[in-house]
């Protein structure tokens, strides 16, 4: 990861669902959660919620706080002011001017698809790709077929769950209408292909254009990637949990690149991606120093499947030759994607 930080795009939300929303996004670097998650503590702030993605040297990160002492959602005015400007500081960085940016965000919007929003509004698809030590990188490709206007996205990539939902969600954001799409997974190989066009119903129309959408899906597909050790963690929730917890991690050198945060009821229920300093994978002999710091019971290694791959949640699927799987967007999917957004009931 990127070890400079710039000033961040920032922004909140007054409430949501009785919680107070942060959005966070700037450049990565190691300890930079364990320094948000110490202000957020020292703030008499809560976090209930929080998810966090890495990509390209790049950090976004949806928190959903409350105050610690009365558990409702941070509305005063001057609390606010208070947790941006710790928080500026903290991301403030190298100054990049070109990159500060706060906004007030005041719709309620699904998280996930909120991330790829902000990293796409971040432009993480034009920066450098940080070496990858994965072999697997996505293969998208676009033509256009002129016979019935539509341009044609191919998109081959290691199959995992939520990949439908996370290409799609870029091709609306990118205000694209996806009319047709077949996928088909065979091993763990994905293979997807979408018919779309224009809101005005035109084709892609120059070839910059169509390089900017094979970037932007590329970066769709390796947002959500699951680089280093997966660490679970399950213990009585306490105020500065976090706090504790990411700062073993920067103190032993583990740099956090995607995290799951929440709490049910007085339990912590946190899931973190860990690699050394350099994106490297961690020495197993670190990872167990940290556990036995924070508690062999509590902080657990996970074995990451090959496939990450759901039935029966949210896609209707039919096996066909060879047993591979395939999908239509006419079945369940497609009603879940319309109720979403992010595709229209055209034909």
């Amino acid at each position: 990861m990127l070890q400079s930080l710039e000033t961040i795009h920032y922004g909140r939300s007054n409430s949501f669902n009785g919680l107070t929303a942060l959005e966070l996004t700037g450049t990565d670097r190691v300890g930079l959660l364990s320094e948000v998650f110490a202000v957020l503590a020292d703030l008499q702030c809560s976090v209930v919620e929080a998810k966090v993605w890495t990509h390209n040297g790049r950090i976004a990160s949806l928190i959903y706080v409350k105050d610690c002492n009365s558990g409702s959602p941070i509305e005063d005015s001057q609390q606010i002011d208070r947790i941006e400007a710790r928080l500026r500081n903290v991301l403030k960085g190298d100054n990049d001017i070109r990159s500060a940016k706060m906004t007030v965000s005041m719709a309620v919007t699904h998280t996930e698809r909120r991330l790829h929003q902000m990293m796409f509004a971040d432009r993480d698809y034009e920066r450098m790709p940080v070496l990858r030590h994965s072999t697997d990188y996505p293969v998208v490709t676009v033509q256009n077929w002129a016979d019935r206007s539509y341009s044609v996205v191919n998109v081959q990539c290691k199959d995992r769950t939520k990949l439908l939902f996370d290409v799609v969600c870029t091709l609306t954001d990118m205000e694209y209408v996806v009319f047709h799409a077949t996928i088909n997974t065979a091993g763990e190989r994905a293979y997807l292909e979408f018919y779309i066009r224009h809101i005005d119903g035109t084709p892609i129309s120059s070839e910059p254009e169509r390089q900017r959408v094979i970037q932007c899906l590329e970066a769709a597909v390796g947002r959500r990637a699951s680089e280093g050790v997966r660490l679970e963690l399950c213990m009585e929730d306490r105020q500065g949990l976090l706090a504790d917890v990411t700062r073993t991690f920067r103190e032993n050198g583990l740099n956090v690149t995607r995290a799951e945060i929440s709490t049910q009821r007085d339990e912590a229920l946190n899931i973190f991606y860990v690699t050394d300093e350099m994106g490297n994978p961690a020495d197993p002999k670190i990872i167990e120093a940290v556990r036995q710091k924070i508690g062999l019971s509590n902080l657990k290694v996970k074995e990451l499947p090959m496939i990450y791959h759901q039935k029966g949640e949210s896609e209707e699927q039919t096996v066909g030759v060879g047993g591979t799987v395939l999908l239509s967007l006419g079945s369940l999917v497609r009603r879940n994607l319309y109720n979403l957004g992010l595709i229209r009931s055209h034909s």
